[in-house]
């Protein structure tokens, strides 16, 4: 039997006091002759109201699953949709619902046919959120203690996070957090890869905030990765040295 392609990506999202940052690649598959790209990124609202931004990772043939339906219910008004929910909490187990429908129709779903989502934004008179919608229909939400989520390749790009981010972080630092990590991730996993997508989500603005695609060749995304590079080698150096010297005889008795 012939294996199913696999799709890998990493997909991030970071909820801090000012608001909401989510970050994509866009690979689908790689290989030597065979590299090719798709969004991951999808963003709807009504400014004044409600936004949303939503990523994925898992079966491609799914996740436009999901999202077609996800379209074509809010196009035409149905019962439930993403401009009627009243809390994020709500939008999330809607959209828990949609993935479990979209596999199940999948060949009758199973692993291969598994999708990821991060849901983040914000509804008029409700507070903001980010959750992982799980293929199984069940979410998560960030927390005071972990203000961020990954889907995907996320090995390689959470220290850097662990380390910097938390919700007192200024949305900014949180941004370059982020794209930070997904470099670390670009150089360590081949089959995640540009171009690379960016939404921020101003608290209590509800408008479609700000959004950017960085190329492969994408100079401040080169900039970025040479400044981090210099400064964890000047970190390197400034490290308290070791209490050892060349030729210094061991003290153990092994």
């Amino acid at each position: 039997m012939r294996e199913e392609q696999k799709y890998v990506t990493y997909c991030l999202g970071i909820k801090v006091n000012q608001g909401i940052v989510m970050i994509s690649d866009s690979r689908t598959s790689a290989g030597v002759d065979n590299i090719s790209s798709y969004s991951k990124m999808w963003r709807y609202g009504i400014p004044g109201e409600r936004q949303f931004v939503v990523c994925s990772a898992g079966n491609l043939a799914t996740t436009q699953a999901v999202i077609t339906q996800l379209e074509a219910e809010m196009a035409k008004g149905a019962k439930e949709n993403l401009n009627t929910v009243a809390t994020m909490a709500e939008a999330a187990a809607y959209l828990g619902r949609v993935n479990v429908k979209a596999q199940k129709g999948n060949t009758g779903g199973g692993p291969l046919f598994e999708c990821t989502f991060l849901l983040a934004g914000e509804i008029l008179g409700a507070a903001s959120g980010l959750f992982m919608i799980y293929s199984a229909g069940n979410y998560i939400a960030t927390s005071n203690h972990k203000p961020f989520l990954q889907i995907g390749e996320a090995k390689y790009g959470k220290p850097i996070m662990d380390r910097v981010i938390d919700l007192e972080t200024p949305i900014e630092s949180a941004a370059l957090c982020g794209l930070v990590s997904m470099d670390a991730t670009l150089r360590s996993n081949l089959t995640v890869g540009p171009p690379i997508e960016m939404n921020i989500l101003e608290a209590g603005t509800l408008q479609p905030g700000y959004y950017t695609s960085y190329s492969e060749d994408d100079e401040f995304l080169r900039n970025l990765r040479a400044s981090w590079d210099e400064l964890m080698k000047d970190a390197f150096q400034r490290l308290a040295p070791l209490p050892w010297q060349p030729g210094q005889p061991s003290q153990s008795n092994f």
